[in-house]
């Protein structure tokens, strides 16, 4: 099982985003629920980000909704870093 590590500014968009979105609430409980037991379960699409985003993966929330993360495996920590839609979390 992995650790989740909420910085301040995913805290601060995990609460704007739930606001905007509170009909994605139990949806974005249950990815991170998943996330914490294994992040690379197929439904979650994790992959890697490259260019000015190089080093930092992301996850599906939907279809429309990401959330962007840095996985430290030799700590089984996931640093969570940003949520939001496809264009806001790739800026």
């Amino acid at each position: 099982m992995y650790s989740l590590v909420w910085t301040s500014s995913f805290t601060r968009a995990a609460g704007k985003f739930i606001k905007q979105h509170p009909e994605l609430r139990e949806k974005f409980t249950i990815t991170l629920n998943d996330l914490e037991r294994d992040p690379f379960q197929p439904h979650l699409r994790y992959h890697h980000l490259s260019g000015k985003l190089q080093g930092v993966q992301a996850i599906s929330i939907t279809s429309n909704y990401r959330l962007t993360l840095t996985l430290v495996i030799s700590d089984k920590e996931i640093i969570l870093l940003d949520i939001g839609s496809h264009d806001e979390v790739y800026r």
